[in-house]
């Protein structure tokens, strides 16, 4: 049973206690203080419109080594060809918006809402939050944004209005961070994008381990 959350008290309870889908925690605020605690300790929130804060802590945890990042032959062919130009924090409020509006499969509505955009605004406001942004022709094709803390990139949400967009800003994003000496993405929940792109399952243990070695 997920541990109600005191809103004015900063902490987590025990990772190991979230339940079968991954739920930790319920309640508390989306203050800078509390995020970083959270991301800090293998955590992330998700939720809804008319729900309270949700606090999840999946196990086994989907992510992506660095160094195991595949790119395919055809976006080798993409990136070779310059298709988009690729920048960093250039464009964060309208990467967010983008990833709030765009539809997915399975999904009547967003997890983004406005409080969540707020929150993860002010996150970059402080240095925290990033955006990667993939241009065409001068408009927005696609991007990404995330957490970083350490050498730890806490992935948030993508999107892609262009095929292969998405891609190209996580590919060029991964390998700019393996060289800055950056060793986890945390992709939170499995996605076959993400999969294709060599993302895989750990064992939650090992994920926070890592994490508190490298934030």
């Amino acid at each position: 049973m997920p541990v109600l959350l005191h809103p004015k008290k900063l902490g987590f309870p025990p990772y190991d206690l979230a339940d079968e889908e991954g739920l930790l925690a319920v309640g508390g605020d989306l203050s800078p203080e509390r995020l970083l605690l959270a991301y800090r300790s293998g955590i992330f929130p998700w939720y809804g419109e008319d729900l309270p804060i949700l606090w999840f802590c999946p196990d086994p945890r989907f992510v992506l080594f660095p160094k195991h990042l595949r790119v395919s032959k055809s976006m080798k062919q993409v990136l070779q060809r310059n298709t988009f130009t690729i920048t960093y924090d250039t464009a964060f409020a309208a990467v967010i918006k983008a990833c709030s509006e765009i539809p997915r499969p399975g999904q009547d509505s967003t997890w983004l809402i406005p409080e969540m955009i707020d929150a993860y605004t002010e996150l970059h406001r402080l240095g925290y939050a990033h955006s990667v942004e993939a241009w065409q022709d001068g408009k927005l094709a696609g991007g990404l944004y995330g957490v970083r803390i350490g050498n730890c990139f806490f992935g948030e949400s993508m999107f892609s209005n262009v095929p292969n967009a998405s891609k190209a800003a996580f590919i060029t994003f991964v390998k700019q961070f393996e060289q800055e000496g950056g060793v986890l993405v945390d992709c939170q929940v499995h996605t076959p994008h993400l999969e294709s792109l060599g993302g895989a399952f750990i064992a939650l243990e090992k994920f926070v381990g890592l994490v508190r070695a490298n934030v």
